[in-house]
């Protein structure tokens, strides 16, 4: 199954593999250069079907750091277009990339907030610091959540006009969207706060402002934290139900995570750790899912997707270790997968 093509909207993969969206904290102005031409251009010639472009803030504000990438403007969609266009004229991939709003995770280097002549104001839903080493983070009026809808709605424009195939939008660790979502950092007593209805609304509105950018040849993914690993914090019921919604809003796929709201939370780390919720989301919502999270072989992800546990393997670190993962992991069972021309001589 791992070679095997998948369907979402009108878009097919070639495979199930996915490189997942991981910052690089090597952008200028939110632009990217030549190392992210490099890095994503090279997994492409690995054969991953679909690459997701790291988490790019869609304002300047919504970035982890003030060197992560942005596309709160046209010239920073310029520049991911060139990236865009290698990919489609030298692979069989896809390429989409993933929207994100750090809320009061933002304006930080190597983990510590940094200082406001440094970095910038954070906001969140409510005035609650991920630390208590942190500021106090604005809390967000609901003139500016409408105005940060509108602003992933305009960024998604910006990526479609750029040839980006997918949107993913960034609900997960521990993010505006996750910290909306959690009922330990949202507090709010208005419409987006108290019930997970309410709760789940500024996610519900940013789906619906991005679909009305798509068509059927882009699907919609949402990346959740299954779980914050928190008492009385977000959990896999709770994610059960906001897949079962998100999938009446035409998302395509949700891509189950974990974690990143609660600072010291304990998480049992092995193989595959996270497998379990995008088997339970799948399972329990009927909605396509993929799986992430210390995935390391093909061996691996074809028993995910033999055991009906996911639709795509997300895979991280081990395609920073490896670029050609995917293409490596045909030849033993000479599965199909695209292989650079140029690179024949060296195929087995």
């Amino acid at each position: 199954m791992l070679y095997s093509p998948l369907k979402l909207r009108n878009l097919e993969l070639k495979n199930r593999w996915v490189m997942s969206p991981m910052c690089m904290y090597s952008c200028e102005n939110g632009m990217p250069n030549d190392f992210h031409f490099v890095h994503y251009g090279s997994r492409a010639q690995g054969g991953v079907g679909l690459i997701i472009i790291e988490a790019t803030g869609v304002v300047p504000e919504g970035r982890i750091t003030n060197k992560c990438m942005g596309i709160w403007n046209d010239d920073q969609a310029d520049a991911l277009s060139k990236i865009v266009k290698f990919v489609h004229e030298n692979s069989a991939s896809k390429i989409g990339i993933q929207l994100a709003h750090a809320g009061r995770k933002a304006s930080t280097w190597n983990g510590k907030q940094i200082s406001l002549e440094e970095g910038w104001e954070t906001v969140a839903p409510s005035p609650i610091p991920y630390s208590e080493e942190e500021r106090i983070p604005h809390e967000l009026s609901v003139e500016e959540i409408k105005n940060l809808v509108n602003s992933f709605k305009e960024a998604a424009k910006r990526a479609i006009d750029a040839g980006f195939d997918v949107i993913e939008i960034h609900a997960a660790h521990g993010y505006l969207v996750h910290q909306f979502l959690s009922p330990l950092s949202n507090t709010r007593d208005d419409e987006y706060g108290g019930n997970f209805e309410n709760r789940s609304r500024f996610l519900m509105e940013i789906v619906e402002a991005v679909n009305e950018v798509l068509d059927e040849n882009h699907p919609l993914f949402v990346r959740i934290s299954g779980t914050e690993y928190a008492a009385n914090g977000w959990n896999i019921k709770d994610s059960v139900a906001l897949a079962k919604i998100l999938k009446e809003k035409n998302v395509d796929l949700i891509d189950v995570s974990s974690g990143g709201n609660i600072q010291g939370a304990k998480i049992n780390l092995f193989d595959g750790y996270q497998v379990p919720l995008a088997e339970a989301v799948k399972k329990d919502s009927e909605i396509a899912t993929g799986a992430v999270g210390l995935i390391k072989s093909a061996k691996h992800a074809e028993e995910i997707l033999q055991n009906n546990q996911a639709d795509l393997i997300f895979v991280a670190r081990e395609i920073l270790r490896n670029p050609y993962l995917p293409v490596r992991g045909s030849f033993k069972n000479k599965d199909h997968c695209f292989f650079p021309h140029q690179y024949e001589r060296a195929k087995p």
